[in-house]
């Protein structure tokens, strides 16, 4: 599930127009991951300026044109809520951001302009299902994930109503699978713009 998952990711990421690197094909399991295979996704924006602003905490597509380039953590944990007691809990969550994966991101994605600021650090951005609705959890959920580092959340439906709403009908996307599935789901009206509809009413009930 892990490369469906950071598959749809990557896609939302390029169709924003960002280079994307998939560090890793395997996965890691019965031992503790080194740096480099903390790191799930490594974003560049090319259209990025220096005079564009800083994006904001949670991003949007909208907010995507102010990120310069990213180390992204997919967490695909679907059934769960990302809760201020989790968080305590979960320390495997923020292994990404400690520095020895840093310096892996520099060394797998340097900065592409030889006159740039080669000092200049990654965004830490994570990809997870979902926050607390209610408050104040929600903002204690925020604050906790900012005290420790991280610069921005993307959620699996955010990253999914942009896919579809991208996603036209009338094209085939077979170098994509995951576009062409939701084109197919689109073309049948089992997904419907602009949020996701996955049961729509059935006609006569």
């Amino acid at each position: 599930m892990a490369a469906i998952d950071e598959g749809i990711v990557r896609e939302y990421f390029e169709q924003n127009g960002f280079f994307v690197r998939q560090v890793r094909k395997h996965a890691v399991q019965a031992r503790r991951k080194t740096s480099d295979e903390e790191i799930d996704l490594v974003v560049l924006n090319p259209s990025w300026t220096r005079e564009s602003r800083k994006p904001d905490f949670f991003l949007f597509a909208t907010e995507l044109p102010y990120l310069h380039r990213a180390i992204v953590a997919v967490k695909p944990w679907h059934t769960d809520v990302f809760t201020p007691g989790m968080l305590k809990s979960s320390p495997e969550i923020f292994k990404f951001l400690e520095d020895a994966v840093h310096k892996q991101a520099v060394r797998l994605f340097p900065p592409d302009d030889a006159g740039g600021d080669r000092t200049e650090g990654f965004a830490k951005v994570l990809v997870l299902p979902a926050l607390p609705t209610q408050e104040p959890f929600r903002s204690q959920s925020v604050e906790l994930l900012k005290a420790r580092g991280v610069d921005g959340i993307i959620s699996f439906r955010a990253i999914l109503l942009d896919l579809v709403d991208k996603v036209e009908i009338n094209r085939s996307y077979r170098k994509s699978d995951t576009l062409e599935v939701l084109r197919i789901l689109k073309n049948y009206d089992l997904i419907r713009d602009p949020q996701l509809d996955l049961l729509p009413a059935r006609p006569g009930r």
